[in-house]
């Protein structure tokens, strides 16, 4: 099979069937054997019965149906496990992304690149989604070093292997090049089209913001350290340790030198010796996460 199009879709009755209809005519233009997955996830419109009907009367269309609300992570995941083609798309199910899309980002893909991201230059969303979107994706370029501009657009296109070789859980999905990244493939991105919302409501709330802030937190340690934990831990375990002992120091030269009574400094001498035993828990989980790693490695040899 050439392509698997995974659409997460959560309440979406009125776009999925004109979405599946633009797809298969993309499949049938462009002569390719593909399929559509669209993850139901736990819909409480008619979405649920939209999708039920559509897979019963093509054979290219798999409806995976969540009972709950899991998340998109898990959406996507399942349409991932479930993928068949060489090549795998996702895109959101509210028709802001396009399915005349699809050749332009297979194409790139076969210039040799593992993941291709699509960039919304053109936004076509409140001002209230669009700045939060900026300034994470500026901290994501920094953070992970990979430079492309949107790494939110659902509109990506990746081989099979990348979607095989990485696991998705919690809000992990906009990290995904990323994750791809850590495994040791490559990410770049198109300009793509995207339209205004004409049906449904948009998912997008706080909560999205602050969760994402400590999945960048979770990325930024996988991104750099996963594979040398004691460059991390041992960092700032030694700085901790170092900042303790100078603490100490202090407190003998003012017992010492100038006489003062440790009574005098017992908060400073409390706060020498905390400091002190946290660089040692810290190197020492360090170090901890260094045997861990090096056991992994050599059970994979």
């Amino acid at each position: 099979m050439d392509v698997s199009v995974v659409v997460p879709v959560y309440n979406e009755e009125g776009t999925v069937q004109e979405l599946a209809k633009r797809v298969l005519a993309v499949f049938e233009q462009q002569k390719l054997d593909g399929e559509i997955i669209f993850v139901n996830d736990g819909s409480t419109d008619s979405t649920t019965a939209l999708c039920d009907a559509m897979a019963a009367q093509s054979p290219a269309i798999t409806h995976i149906h969540f009972h709950r609300n899991k998340g998109k992570a898990a959406g996507l995941q399942a349409g991932f496990d479930a993928a068949k083609g060489a090549s795998v798309i996702t895109m959101d199910g509210d028709l802001q992304d396009d399915p005349n899309e699809i050749p332009a980002l297979l194409a790139k893909l076969k210039e040799g690149w593992d993941v291709v991201s699509g960039w919304k230059k053109k936004r076509h969303d409140p001002i209230t989604k669009r700045w939060p979107s900026k300034l994470f994706n500026w901290a994501a370029r920094v953070m992970s070093g990979i430079k492309i501009h949107d790494f939110n657009c659902g509109l990506k296109a990746y081989r099979s292997e990348v979607v095989k070789s990485i696991k998705l859980y919690g809000e992990m999905h906009r990290w995904i090049p990323v994750l791809a990244k850590v495994e040791g493939f490559k990410t770049t991105e198109i300009v793509v089209t995207h339209h205004p919302r004409t049906s449904g409501v948009s998912k997008y709330g706080f909560s999205r913001t602050f969760k994402g802030f400590f999945d960048f937190m979770t990325i930024f340690f996988l991104s750099r350290f996963t594979l040398r934990p004691m460059h991390f831990f041992g960092f700032f375990g030694l700085l901790a340790a170092v900042a303790g002992t100078v603490v100490e120091i202090m407190v003998l030269i003012y017992k010492y030198a100038y006489g003062e009574p440790f009574q005098s400094h017992l908060a400073m001498l409390i706060l020498g010796v905390l400091l002190i035993v946290l660089g040692v828990q810290l190197f020492s989980i360090g170090l901890i996460g260094e045997m861990i790693v090096y056991q992994s490695k050599k059970k994979t040899l």
